[in-house]
């Protein structure tokens, strides 16, 4: 815009004029490219120049012209000197409230100019001129704040373009899913934008990113994602031994998130171990593996997103210091670019849903040559549950929700570019990996992992005692609903039936306040609760048909001797745990009934059991217990959650494990009946020496209670319960841990304790309701839940079970407004909108019906028995073809129900797991025999961390 005073100031305001329009250009348009850097550039080499020209002219320039003139030069001169200040410091989230002040105060000074500009070229009555001006400058000042808003506006839309929302219909089988077949990276759902392929050094140049985030990538080097692939000997072995029995190709399905080097590239097509020591092969997940993300397409997992090649990589990478110089400098000036092309908004927003694409996944024919099969999960049963803040019907709910990163990234100090207000989320990723730390010798990022474990996420509680019952027998327990080698979740709920006719046995509870009195030669059972407190899914998480995890419970009285142990480690801590033990775990096993200890999970035709528990939920633990005649005057009980990363098998079939060649051909996708034997070579394993390691045994949590012995021919001990307001959640955790196992008699006397303890809290009539639901006792469930909806007349878990009843009575329209009670709070919960789908359709409301049931989709496109709805909903409207398209999905994900057949014979050879397999089911003492205290370590204390074992101290053999 012109102004009076010379070819200077003329240039100055033209200066002024592209510094406005490059600005909001740079502001709305956001984009990670040439054109946008160089602008970038232009902006504040003009910046400098226009600040150097108003030195000398700024004194000329306030002692001439108008007062908005001289206003708006004054306010430009100081939008200057801010600018100088950002191209010193940059534009990082410390700097923003410089940065828009920056811009506001100059944008003030432009439009002030802006309104003397078109004053003297307008009227020149001055009469006129003051009020005129004023209107002018008021014009031009709201003209630029709208084109201010609207450029806000612009810059925020991308935030809404990139949300993961679920397909409409899933694909009816795993051809349809990722690039399918002709795909270079199938059977992951992996594909990159364009079809192309992408060097591997894209995902091994993470050092590039130390540049401006050495905490992050200090951090993320010692994590379990940098050892995500074949510098991980766990996952090595795995893979080469998929790739050994069934091709290159469907170890694809693993590298779409485990190899990014080697997958992206087109490296896969070879056996890994041709390949192996390449830096390739060793490089895990770097830091754009994650950040190249571009896109989730859905959350069903086994990475289903779309991968990006950001076109300046090859300059962020460079080794030309002037170069790299010139990149970190435009990227500091404005990082808007460089952080939309690695963070994404769902990255921040729908952080769980982004976590899925890789924590969540299934096996179909392409990779398992059977049919569909879930593998793990941990989104489902967060979404399901109160942690996601988005279910009705859960038994606990935090204080507010919450996502993945809350726990696993938890915010730590540093001054990294991005930091906020000094801290940056965590990228060591604290789980529960305590394999690779060990093998690697990081004592450090080990013992991250222990305090993570032990940080009060899980309680034990020895809780009850009462006189054992006539031992329970393992019966033929049906679980031909299994599709899944996990849990489902708390909808599960709605399949336990009740493990008891008659009425609950009288228990002493808690043992720590009532100190019961156990009479020598009397046969005792005690309970143990497990709780999950701070655990978002379920326990364990992860693939758990490779892990220990499991309880134990020592008795010891005080003449040193132990008097009972179930939950024991061979070899003085360091060996397999013992058979019986309570295991927290999934047992599967192949067509031949050999079980699944290779991570070989694509073998897998069928479970055994699967034993985890919810979050915000409870297991109670049965333990059947002898007091000996020459027990002390006192038995202490101590109960250990232990947890080991690998099974004692699988680290030693890692390391050393092959098949015993005397039976070369006993193998097949189906099945392997080869014996392993452990004399492999470790020459080249993937770990820090050439030797198995003992991976701790870590206490996640425990209890401990010291009982007084009385003589045989004292009076009987009878049953006593002390309830205090304080402690009713032990009550409830003992309840739900019955509950869940269909002890559901039990369950509610129980939960009759919590009404007791405090009997304003509706949880305890809600939970009393459940059972009576579950047991099909409406009148019961009407009288307790109707007691819970008077203390809270809007509880979503007391309106969700109410409307079970009212449906049983066939008040439909009754039902129905519970439900929406329901998903007016919980608007995401599956089983709400399946129940209020499966009403709607009971009231031949079809339409209605699939609007609902269609709702549950967009959650979960795999939720079987919204497919299975929907497929009656289109019948009844006559649309045939939606009908049979539903019908094929509900036929995919439907469970094989013959495939328990398989599992007979092998419950017959190992009676430890068929007893684990009984919903209710109670767990002796391994043979005590000349075993005290003095002699035998704890499991858990006798074993350091990090120490190995030669290979030479192991046996050949094939157990589990």
């Amino acid at each position: 815009m012109p102004a009076p005073g010379g070819i200077t100031v003329r240039f100055l305001a033209w200066l002024v004029a592209f510094l406005t329009i490059s600005a909001g250009y740079l502001y709305a348009f956001p984009q990670p490219n040439i054109v946008y850097a160089g602008i970038v550039l232009l902006h504040a080499f003009g910046g400098m120049l226009a600040a150097l020209m108003l030195v000398p002219a700024l004194i000329r320039l306030l002692r001439s012209g108008s007062f908005f003139a001289r206003t708006a030069w004054l306010l430009i001169a100081v939008g200057a000197v801010l600018g100088l200040i950002l191209i010193k410091t940059g534009t990082p989230r410390s700097e923003w409230s410089k940065l828009y002040f920056h811009i506001v105060i100059s944008l003030a000074g432009v439009g002030l100019l802006a309104a003397d500009w078109l004053g003297r070229r307008g009227t020149r009555d001055s009469g006129l001129r003051t009020s005129a001006s004023t209107a002018r400058v008021i014009l031009c000042l709201a003209v630029l704040a709208g084109v201010g808003y609207a450029a806000r506006y612009v810059r925020n839309s991308w935030q809404t373009r990139n949300r993961i929302e679920n397909p409409t219909m899933p694909p009816d089988k795993m051809d349809g899913e990722g690039d399918g077949p002709d795909g270079p990276f199938f059977p992951s759902s992996a594909q990159v934008y364009g079809k192309q392929k992408i060097p591997s050094k894209f995902f091994m140049e993470s050092d590039s990113c130390k540049r401006c985030h050495e905490d992050i990538y200090n951090q993320w080097f010692s994590s379990a994602h940098h050892f995500s692939s074949f510098n991980n000997q766990w996952y090595r072995k795995a893979i080469e031994y998929m790739q050994d029995t069934v091709g290159t190709t469907p170890s694809k399905w693993c590298g779409g998130c485990h190899d990014p080097a080697v997958l992206y590239a087109g490296m896969m097509d070879t056996p890994i171990k041709q390949i192996v020591h390449r830096p390739e092969a060793q490089a895990g997940l770097g830091c754009m593996m994650c950040h190249s993300i571009a896109n989730v397409k859905s959350t069903m997992g086994q990475a289903d997103f779309y991968l990006e090649y950001p076109e300046l990589h090859e300059l962020a990478a460079t080794k030309n210091p002037v170069a790299r110089a010139f990149h970190d400098f435009v990227i500091r000036l404005n990082p808007e670019p460089h952080r939309r092309v690695f963070l994404k908004p769902f990255m921040r927003d729908q952080t769980a849903e982004f976590c899925s694409s890789c924590h969540k996944v299934h096996l179909d024919v392409p990779v398992n040559n059977y049919r569909w099969f879930r593998g793990f999960n941990e989104y489902d049963n967060w979404q399901a549950s109160g942690v996601s803040g988005e279910g009705a019907r859960s038994f606990y709910y935090p204080p507010k929700p919450q996502q993945c990163a809350d726990c696993h990234m938890p915010a730590q100090a540093s001054q990294d570019a991005g930091n906020i207000n000094g801290f940056v989320h965590s990228h060591r990723f604290p789980g529960a990996n305590t394999a690779v730390p060990t093998a690697n010798e990081d004592a450090a990022q080990l013992k991250l992992t222990e305090d993570f474990l032990k940080n009060g996420a899980l309680t034990v509680d020895i809780f009850a005692l009462s006189p054992a019952q006539t031992p329970l027998k393992p019966g033929a327990t049906a679980q031909s609903d299994l599709s899944t080698t996990f849990a489902v979740g708390e909808e599960a709920e709605t399949k336990s039936t009740g493990a008891n006719a008659g009425e609950a046995a009288p228990v002493t509870a808690p043992l720590n306040r009532v100190q019961p009195p156990l009479r020598r030669g009397d046969t005792v059972r005690v309970d143990v609760v497990v709780r999950t407190k701070k655990v978002g899914h379920f326990f364990p998480g992860g693939t758990v048909d490779a892990y220990d995890t499991w309880l134990e419970l020592k008795g010891t009285d005080d003449k040193g001797q132990t008097i009972f142990w179930s939950g024991m480690v061979e070899d003085n801590g360091h060996g397999p745990v013992e058979k019986g033990a309570h295991f927290y775990r999934s047992l599967q096993i192949d067509a031949h009934g050999n079980p699944i200890n290779k991570r070989n999970a694509w073998a897998t035709r069928a479970v055994v059991y699967v034993r985890l528990i919810p979050p915000g939920a409870a297991d109670t633990v049965h333990y059947r217990m002898l007091i000996p005649e020459n027990a002390g005057s006192k038995i202490t009980l101590h109960a250990r959650l232990c947890y080991r990363k690998f099974s004692w098998y699988g680290t030693h079939e890692a390391f050393a494990g092959e098949p015993d060649p005397a039976k070369p051909n006993a193998v097949s996708p189906d099945y392997d009946d080869r014996p392993t034997v452990f004399t492999a070579s470790m020459k080249g394993v993937s770990a820090k020496e050439e030797k198995i390691p003992d991976l701790p045994i870590v206490a996640v949590a425990e209890d401990e209670v010291t009982l007084p012995v009385i003589a045989r021919s004292a009076r009987k001990p009878q049953p006593r319960t002390i309830v205090r307001k304080e402690e009713w959640q032990r009550w409830n955790d003992y309840g739900i841990g019955l509950f869940l196992q269909g002890d559901l008699k039990g369950a509610a006397a129980a939960f009759e304790k919590v009404t007791e303890a405090d009997p304003g809290n509706p949880d305890g009539w809600v939970n009393i309701g459940r059972c009576a639901v579950q047991e099909g006792d409406m009148a019961r469930a009407r009288t307790v839940l109707e007691n819970a909806l008077a203390l809270s007349p809007k509880l979503a878990r007391a309106n969700f079970f109410y409307a079970k009843v009212l449906r049983s009575d066939g008040n439909y329209e009754g039902a129905a407004s519970r439900l929406r009670m329901v998903l007016a709070q919980y608007p995401r919960d599956r089983v709400a909108l399946n129940d209020l789908g499966r009403v709607l359709f009971l009231q031949r409301k079809y339409d209605d019906a699939v609007k609902t049931l269609q709702e549950v989709l967009a959650i979960d496109p795999e939720d079987l028995q919204a497919h299975y709805n929907l497929m009656l909903c289109y019948s009844g409207l006559g649309n045939e073809k939606l009908a049979k398209e539903h019908q094929e999905r509900y036929m995919r994900f439907k469970a094989d129900e013959s495939s328990q057949a398989i599992t007979g014979p092998y419950r017959q050879l190992h009676p430890e797991d068929n007893n684990e397999r009984q919903s209710v089911h109670e767990h002796v003492s391994v043979p005590l025999t000349n075993i005290t205290t003095s002699n035998v370590g704890t499991a858990v204390s006798a074993v350091q961390p990090g120490r190995v074992r030669p290979a030479s101290a192991t046996a050949a053999g094939a157990s589990r």
